[in-house]
């Protein structure tokens, strides 16, 4: 256990170089492009069995304790260590993580995106792929805050080389947002280490906050918050995203939305919650009030694209559509209940599987078509995919009624049990906001239902006879291969939520109650 931890998160790193090295005479296949991106989809099967091979291994009868650690100093001077581990809060994130990667790296094999040299692009997926798992790893503040920072320049470049139309302006956009968020981030977990005199994360969640004083804490979770908020991202600090994905190639809006998103949320539960639970208090109702600010403001970005005669882009309408749905993840923190805290994680899955799959369909609309306008898509009578493509049209459809929260679907539990949570708020939270911040959040819903109907009833629906385009490409093999398995986690999660809450409730319950001790 011990070791495939350590293996998931070396492993894409050594086959990003390997990636850039000439490929042995026995493995080019027809080519040298087909040899790298085979040793991309190889590398990260691999990881994803270590994925599985950890979870099947991992003690289901004691999530709330760290597994598969491994404890080695490395900078004794500033007592920086090596330290990894994971529990039920961090398994599920590992796991998705470790399976988008797979199906991102498979769908290129057979879809490449059109740039630059295929080596380079295999390269940064895997290291992006190392940084991302990392962050979910590592149980040392600067490790932490180091492995939050290497996942940057990859998808900077992802985006810059190898996205559409203005990629350059949404790259510089994305890295500049981040950066700036991660200086004032750093600043806080600094101050963190030096008044309590440790960077280790279970130590600091352990005494739950009893070594800082109020005043410190306040300040870290205003800092790190800052730079945690930004890659969630929450309104208003949101602006970089629906450019970031309206530019970047298919499978980086895919890990965007579906992995990147998520290392902001997970700092807040697992750095603040535990760590500054006086500061995350008074700052609570500051937070719950940005979260649904965010989802109505999310849910109506998402009505006026997609309105007929607005030119909406359907990436740039699931980016704001994302928006909403962190917006969820962070009413659930906000509420600092152990209610609220699962629906949160929870609704963090649901939207990496949710919206990945999303994120795929429209790319390959987008390919199929050569846009992603909503209204040169639907044209006068709608663009008819039920008539065209039934079954694209019906992996549409499923997927835009599992994001709107259809119940039995994975997006209904997470947003059920956020508002739940923010109905019933942590002792000492303001209960007056917080059923405020309920009933905004319940209204919210029926927006994205709003939204989500409509982009079905343009894109599923019309007269398959008229318009230009009558002929469409269905679902290729290699589409169905990418896209089953998060249809099928989708509705698994939503049939059997407590094979997700079963891991992650016991290790919130010790976490806010004072940590892993």
């Amino acid at each position: 256990m011990q070791f495939l931890l350590a293996f998931m998160l070396a492993v894409p790193l050594l086959g990003a170089v390997a990636a850039l090295l000439p490929a042995p005479p026995g493995l080019k296949g027809r080519s040298p492009e087909q040899a790298v991106l085979r040793h991309g989809v190889t590398v990260t099967g691999v990881v994803l069995a270590a994925a599985i091979a950890l979870t099947l291994g991992f003690d289901h009868d004691a999530p709330s304790r760290f597994q598969a650690t491994t404890d080695i100093s490395w900078i004794p001077a500033l007592d920086v260590r090596i330290h990894l581990g994971v529990d039920g809060i961090s398994l599920p994130l590992l796991l998705m993580t470790a399976l988008l990667f797979f199906l991102c790296a498979l769908y290129s094999y057979f879809k490449l995106p059109a740039g630059p040299s295929p080596k380079a692009f295999v390269a940064l997926l895997l290291v992006l792929e190392s940084g991302t798992l990392a962050t979910f790893a590592v149980l040392d503040l600067l490790l932490f805050f180091l492995a939050f920072e290497m996942v940057l320049i990859p998808m900077y470049f992802l985006i810059a080389r190898w996205g559409g139309a203005q990629r350059q302006a949404a790259a510089w956009k994305f890295i500049l947002y981040t950066l700036l968020g991660s200086v004032v981030m750093l600043l806080g977990l600094l101050l963190i280490g030096v008044t309590a005199d440790t960077f280790d994360m279970v130590a600091l969640a352990s005494d739950n906050g009893r070594e800082l004083t109020h005043t410190t804490q306040l300040l870290a979770v205003l800092a790190i918050g800052i730079g945690l908020a930004v890659k969630t991202p929450m309104w208003p600090l949101h602006s970089w995203l629906p450019d970031a994905h309206t530019a970047a190639p298919t499978v980086g809006s895919v890990l965007l939305a579906g992995v990147l998103l998520k290392m902001g949320t997970y700092g807040f539960v697992r750095i603040l919650l535990p760590v500054t639970p006086d500061g995350m208090a008074t700052f609570a109702p500051y937070l719950g009030a940005f979260a649904v600010v965010g989802i109505v403001y999310g849910s109506l970005a998402c009505l006026a694209l997609a309105r007929k005669g607005n030119k909406g882009d359907l990436k740039r309408l699931i980016a704001y559509s994302s928006v909403g749905h962190m917006g969820f993840v962070l009413l659930g923190i906000a509420s600092m209940t152990p209610t609220g805290v699962n629906g949160a994680l929870f609704a963090n899955i649901a939207h990496g599987l949710i919206t990945g799959l999303l994120f795929f369909l429209v790319g390959a609309l987008k390919d199929r078509y050569g846009t992603a306008d909503l209204d040169t898509l639907a044209g006068a009578t709608g663009a008819a995919l039920y008539g065209r493509a039934p079954r694209f049209g019906a992996l549409l459809a499923f997927a835009a009624v599992a994001s709107l929260g259809l119940p039995g679907l994975a997006g209904f539990w997470g947003e059920m049990l956020a508002l739940f949570g923010a109905f019933d708020p942590a002792e000492g939270l303001p209960r007056a906001a917080f059923l405020t911040y309920t009933a905004i959040g319940a209204f919210g819903t029926l927006l994205t239902a709003a939204y989500l109907l409509v982009v079905v009833r343009r894109v599923c629906m019309g007269d398959p006879k008229a318009g230009p385009e009558h002929a469409v490409a269905d679902v290729h093999r290699y589409e169905f291969a990418a896209w089953t398995p998060l249809v099928a986690l989708t509705v698994l999660a939503g049939l059997w939520p407590a094979l997700l809450l079963g891991l992650t409730d016991p290790a919130v319950q010790q976490l806010l109650a004072g940590g892993n001790s």
